[in-house]
């Protein structure tokens, strides 16, 4: 029993690892996002992580699994997908070039509330009184960041809300997958979907490339997927209530990395409004959890 205990308490104990590591790997494929924004348009940015993701993804799909994670029921379903996810990301990736790492990141991580909120609304899942004063709560907080109305209102803080928005679409959107299909299948034909949309905008916002600039999508494509890939990892080795609340660790990378390279320094209000948000955040995923 107690060798058990500690292969079980050794498994968590990775998933939270992984989870850390992958939230990490997200913080830096924004970081690097930001430096390029600065150069090139987010769909052009979005359009080369998704091809030099294309391949690799590809590998680890066939690596994994073979050539059944090629095989999907639904790829008009997947092509939605990509379409909600090019639009989360050209948003947040938008975002974070004119308002800064922490607010965006702060302001995006509302996503699991507004999936809440769209499921009870407009999917009319049943909703307890509880369940509503925490997603009002987190979404307060994130009005308390956006200050509409008053002088340090920032209008361009709104499209990290809408991509979170947007995130919670591509969140709600799984559902409509087919449930035999693997992890491997649905990031491989969600990067090849959203490769297959960036390219169709792409020649809109095209300038040519710097071939200095070739190793920072590298990395943003590297950092994006392993993140990707570790984080479902992560899911997969420890309970949702362990990890899920380790994605808001985003908030200090994104502090950490404005700070270090741009010298971005959140006012108290937006704290503020990220501990609302934050705090909701983990309430309503413990509430999920003790529903099931």
């Amino acid at each position: 029993m107690t060798e058990i205990n500690c292969q079980s308490r050794a498994t968590v104990l990775s998933g939270v690892a992984l989870m850390c590591l992958g939230v990490a790997c997200f913080g830096v494929n924004d970081a690097i996002a930001k430096v390029l924004a600065d150069r090139y348009s987010p769909m052009q940015i979005l359009f080369m992580r998704n091809v030099l993701a294309l391949p690799v993804a590809l590998l680890l799909a066939l690596g994994f699994q073979g050539h059944r994670a090629l095989r999907s029921s639904k790829p008009g379903v997947h092509l939605v997908r990509g379409v909600f996810w090019i639009l989360a990301t050209f948003l947040f990736f938008t975002s974070i070039k004119h308002v800064g790492l922490a607010k965006s990141t702060a302001l995006l991580l509302a996503s699991p509330l507004l999936i809440v909120a769209v499921s009870a609304v407009f999917l009319k899942e049943r909703t307890g009184f509880n369940t509503w004063v925490v997603v009002i709560s987190g979404l307060l907080g994130a009005l308390i960041i956006v200050r509409p109305g008053l002088a340090g209102f920032d209008p361009l803080a709104l499209l990290a809300l809408l991509a979170a928005l947007m995130a919670a679409f591509l969140m709600l959107s799984a559902r409509w997958v087919d449930e035999t299909e693997s992890f491997w299948t649905l990031m491989l034909y969600l990067t090849a979907s959203s490769a297959l949309v960036s390219a169709l905008a792409v020649p809109f916002f095209w300038v040519p490339l710097q071939v200095r600039d070739l190793i920072l999508f590298a990395g943003v494509a590297a950092f994006g997927t392993a993140g990707m890939v570790l984080m479902t990892q992560a899911f997969r080795l420890a309970p949702a209530t362990v990890v899920a609340p380790l994605d808001y660790t985003a908030l200090l990378w994104a502090t950490l990395f404005g700070w270090l390279f741009w010298n971005e320094v959140p006012d108290l209000i937006t704290y503020i409004g990220a501990a609302a948000i934050t705090l909701s955040g983990i309430i309503s995923a413990l509430q999920a959890n003790e529903g099931k």
